[in-house]
């Protein structure tokens, strides 16, 4: 952390006076002056995220509150002498953290952030040595620095002098043009240390020019040092998917923790066998809990990894592909997202604002005999004067001279000989600038001049291209009588103005369909840019977002936070925003309840991907972007996360569609257990039998992840209710037990089986496999099933076979060896019609609870 004079007091010193604060000098430090502030300071390196290796990923998946849940069971199970469901619970968990640590290992880690910035080298000044080669991450502050054309900037810098420099900063602003700079103090106007003209920032890279400059900060002193100190630091705890899966867990253990002591003393009292007792509430303690849950989470987070790489997104984190389904609000930047990230020449217009091909023609011939910085807009000139209507005579001139751009004036001229030997003097610039240089106007073969009212007409024309998000460069001209001995600033007087050229990044042809379609998917898309309120307004409303009302950066600093968050919710562009101001949107969007996804690839975005609840980067995005984010887009479109927010839908319905059958069904399941244990003289159902049934129950929703999903369900954004869960099971749970307690009634007193303990454990065991398998089929959908809405082939296969599979174990000698005896030929009878029944009542029970409550 700095703790002396802010960059913005020291952007303000005179040369002389910086040098002296840093104790360096016009010839630099000496080298052991270096060497001795590298010793105090540390070295030029940014702050990286810890790598995790292969057994801390484990551990990562681990470490899953269900994961750790089974752990405890299987261990108590085995200190008590179960091996068989010991072995078999920790089975499911080694499965379910081995299939998801591969997928993720897969994905593969992003590459070290800034590491090849870092093992570049800088042009460095020592005093008695000269200008030498050092390692950036050898600069202290005092360094002096020299800068060229491709350099990337080593440090935070205050520049001493400088030619034509041109930086681009998009990596931190957004701000899609190369920004000038210069060794002029700024007026002190400028408290935002981005725009302040004589102060260069780590990780941004020089365009065009040279400079020198003097070290004033380094590593994570710098502000590209903070943001990365920022992102390296640990993520939100949790997601809405980990705390829905946390809550759901809460939930189980809550059931397991009443229902467990009360099924142990129950029949600890009543059979007097106390470590029968105890053997069987663990297995219902096993029972109550959704084993394969983790398993299921992880199939169906891979199949939806799988669909999005199909659509070209890498999936680094499974867990947000459910993130994707739970997301209510997209927030993403302007450039490249909603625009081409591609400067095009819009109009080139005259005096009176009407089209001009000698507009045209007069800037292309600026552009193309410059010789110094050619930046977006003199390519966006010439690709479109290119073409074959626009191009004319434009080869029969040739160059004289020309006048530099610099930033005192903001503006350049090139002087050509025409086709008929004639001078001609060009000058393309800022308008202000050309305009104080005009005297005179032309229109078509009309030359005027300009008065006062003129400039008044200028200006509203100027104003009405700057509100629509143009950049508006003026071109004018100045016939030559005679060749002059000097060109300079001194020629650029008397100007005749020919008019201007309007400039755009214009928006994808796809974006403003895919906010349509992410709007009618319940996806509110919100545009945070660094870029200026002028740009932004015309680019939204050319997409169709709402940008009447805009949020500036600076405006966001005088906000409470919760007046932040109700702007936040208000408002759905955002301009102007520093870095941790993203952040401060999303965070306070996330303080309203939303699941939020964030867009974006610069280093900029870094900390607004780490606060985001799904961060998505692109495969050309800044390193520390694409270590920060979820997911990883091989194009940059809007379209690809509406296809991600429906693939999460899909992912999170078929999770609920287990959970949702497998708790109420056991909670069900458990009330029986309690029912029957206070007057059966044997144990209703052994621990294995659980285990067993638990077992092949949870085998047959494997295939779950392939099921179909109702359409109307994608329609809106989905996130973890607990409160409806709860609901859900409380009311479906006991309908299972009706019917367990009918199936009671028919092996006691139809089959007597009061004596028979292996023939009432079959016929429960049975009844119970058949029902809560068949159920699946009327939970997964709100339709009426099989007639509205049908399981994915696989799971019809999967129940069928499960089911089967439960039905002929009581005749086999796997029968036998879990204690159970053969049924009697009636019982299928009576089993099938209670089958149906419970699939009638569920399904009425079901339409109701989903009409008042939702599904």
């Amino acid at each position: 952390m700095n703790d002396g004079p802010t960059i913005i007091q020291q952007s303000s010193l005179p040369a002389a006076a910086l040098l002296e604060q840093l104790r360096s000098s016009p010839e630099g430090l000496s080298a052991a002056e270096a060497a001795g502030r590298l010793t105090s300071c540390g070295p030029n390196r940014i702050a990286q995220q810890a790598q995790s290796g292969v057994l801390q990923e484990l551990y990562g998946r681990l470490k899953n509150p269900l994961n750790g849940l089974l752990l405890v069971l299987a261990g108590v199970s085995w200190a008590t002498g179960d091996l068989r469901a010991a072995i078999l619970i920790f089975a499911m968990v080694v499965l379910s953290v081995g299939l998801a640590f591969l997928q993720e290992h897969r994905s593969g880690k992003a590459a070290e952030k800034l590491r090849a910035m870092v093992r570049t080298r800088a042009t460095v000044l020592r005093r008695g040595s000269g200008w030498t080669e050092a390692g950036i991450e050898d600069l202290v502050p005092g360094d002096i620095v020299k800068l060229a054309a491709g350099d990337l900037i080593p440090a935070d810098l205050r520049i001493l002098s400088a030619k034509t420099l041109h930086v681009n900063q998009s990596a931190l602003t957004g701000e899609s043009l190369p920004v000038d700079k210069s060794d002029a103090v700024p007026d002190g106007a400028t408290q935002e240390p981005l725009a302040l003209s004589n102060i260069c920032f780590m990780g941004s890279s020089v365009i065009s020019g040279a400079a020198t400059g003097v070290v004033l900060r380094t590593g994570r002193n710098t502000l590209f040092g903070g943001i990365a100190g920022r992102i390296a630091a640990n993520p939100p705890q949790q997601t809405s998917f980990d705390r829905g899966i946390a809550g759901f867990t809460g939930l189980m253990i809550a059931f397991i923790v009443a229902m467990a002591p009360l099924v142990f003393l129950i029949n600890g009292l009543t059979k007097g066998n106390w470590l029968e007792a105890m053997l069987f509430a663990l297995a219902v303690a096993v029972g109550l809990t959704p084993e394969m849950l983790p398993m299921i989470v992880t199939v169906n987070l891979a199949k939806g990894a799988l669909a999005m790489a199909g659509k070209r997104a890498i999936v680094k984190r499974l867990s947000s592909i459910q993130n994707f389904g739970a997301m209510d609000v997209l927030c993403t930047d302007k450039t490249g997202t909603l625009t081409q990230n591609k400067v095009i020449l819009q109009y080139h217009l005259d005096f009176e604002g009407e089209e001009s091909d000698r507009v045209l023609e007069y800037a292309y011939l600026n552009s193309y005999h410059q010789s110094g910085l050619r930046n977006l807009m003199d390519e966006a000139i010439l690709s479109h004067a290119r073409k074959p209507e626009h191009v004319g005579h434009i080869a029969a001139f040739s160059k004289v001279d020309e006048i530099p751009f610099d930033f005192e004036r903001r503006r350049m001229s090139v002087v050509l000989r025409t086709p008929e030997g004639g001078l001609l003097m060009i000058t393309k610039g800022a308008v202000e600038e050309v305009l104080a240089a005009c005297t005179n106007y032309r229109i078509g073969e009309e030359t005027g001049t300009l008065d006062p009212h003129h400039l008044e007409d200028a200006q509203r024309e100027m104003a009405k291209l700057n509100s629509e998000g143009f950049r508006v460069l003026a071109i004018a001209f100045k016939e030559l009588a005679s060749p002059l001995p000097v060109y300079d600033e001194s020629t650029e007087t008397g100007l005749t103005l020919l008019g201007y050229a309007a400039f755009l990044d214009p928006p994808k042809d796809t974006a403003r369909d895919a906010i349509a379609q992410l709007r009618a998917a319940g996806v509110a898309v919100k545009i945070l840019t660094g870029d200026n309120d002028l740009v932004t307004r015309a680019v939204c409303k050319q997409v169709g977002v709402d940008a009447d009302d805009i949020l500036l950066g600076r405006d966001i600093a005088a906000l409470s936070p919760e007046a932040l968050g109700a702007a936040a919710e208000k408002c759905a562009v955002f301009a102007k925003l520093a870095p941790e101001q993203k952040s401060a949107v999303i965070d306070a969007l996330r303080g309203r309840g939303h699941v939020v996804g964030f867009l974006g690839d610069g280093i900029n975005d870094g900390p607004a991907l780490k606060a985001a609840d799904v961060g998505i980067s692109v495969d050309t995005a800044v390193d520390i972007a694409k270590e920060s984010a979820d997911i990883i887009l091989l194009e940059k479109s809007l379209t690809v996360l509406c296809d991600g927010a429906i693939e999460g839908r899909k992912v999170f319905g078929n999770i609920v569609k287990y959970i949702k059958m497998g708790a109420s069904s056991n909670f069900g399941n458990m009330f029986s257990v309690l029912g029957a244990s206070l007057f059966l003289p044997f144990l209703p159902m052994l621990p294995i039998q659980v285990l067993t049934n638990n077992l092949l129950y949870d085998l047959s929703q494997t295939a779950i992840p392939t099921d179909n999903v109702d359409a109307e369900y994608l329609t809106a954004p989905r996130r973890w209710d607990l409160s409806n869960l709860t609901r859900f099971v409380l009311t479906i749970g006991p309908i299972s037990s009706i019917f367990d307690y009918v199936t009671f009634f028919v092996m006691l007193h139809v089959f007597n089986a009061w004596t028979e303990p292996g023939l009432f454990q079959a016929g429960w065991f049975v009844e119970s496999i058949v029902t809560q398998t068949l159920i699946i089929h009327i939970i997964r959908t709100a339709r009426i099933p099989f007639f509205e809405s049908r399981a994915s082939n696989r799971l019809i296969l999967a129940t069928l076979a499960t089911t089967c599979i439960g039905a002929i174990i009581p005749y086999t000698p796997l029968g036998r060896t879990l204690g159970f005896q053969p049924l009697p030929a009636l019982y299928w009878p009576i089993l099938l019609a209670m089958g149906l029944g419970y699939a009638v009542l569920t399904h009425i029970v079901k339409t109701w609870f989903i009409r008042r409550y939702g599904v």
